[in-house]
């Protein structure tokens, strides 16, 4: 009995396969091209999360010594990330300003404070509704780059913009 229940099966299975390959058995729809959509893996980060964000424009723009405007690429950046936000309209984010490690803790966080608040004035005036947007400053507190030098200094004067939720 058990022979034949395995048997049953392995048929019922067989006809199962080979209907769903050659598209035998539909009655008008066609099922070839939706399927196969369905069951490839998603490329890329899912659409409105930070990976997302990081992939497609990157996160963090950069600042001069001691200022807080955005400067020709910063714009650029922070343009792409207006569109971004457009394009994923349930996202909200929080804008953390960062300074580098010259300059007393005061100053440095009124300095991340002023480039987190800069960065969502932008993006307000590109039409980003204010609600949607934190700010939070570190000043020097969480350097990208561990060092005292240039370079290092060059990548710790940013804001980055992290997805909530």
């Amino acid at each position: 009995m058990r022979f034949i229940l395995v048997l049953a099966l392995s048929v019922l299975l067989a006809a199962c396969s080979t209907s769903d390959q050659s598209g035998a058995g539909t009655t008008g729809a066609s099922t070839s091209g939706a399927g196969a959509d369905v069951t490839q893996a998603p490329r890329g980060p899912a659409p409105g999360t930070q990976a997302d964000l990081n992939q497609t424009i990157g996160d963090r723009v950069f600042f001069d010594t001691d200022r807080h405007n955005l400067d020709g690429e910063a714009q650029q950046t922070v343009q792409a990330w207006a569109q971004w936000l457009r394009e994923n309209p349930n996202v909200s984010v929080l804008i953390e300003g960062h300074a580098d490690e010259r300059g007393t803790r005061d100053y440095n966080l009124a300095l991340g404070a002023r480039r987190s608040f800069e960065v969502k004035s932008a993006l307000q005036a590109m039409g980003i509704n204010g609600s949607r947007i934190e700010t939070t400053t570190f000043g020097k507190e969480r350097p990208a780059v561990v060092g005292s030098n240039p370079a290092a200094w060059a990548q710790n004067r940013r804001a980055v913009m992290v997805v909530q939720g």
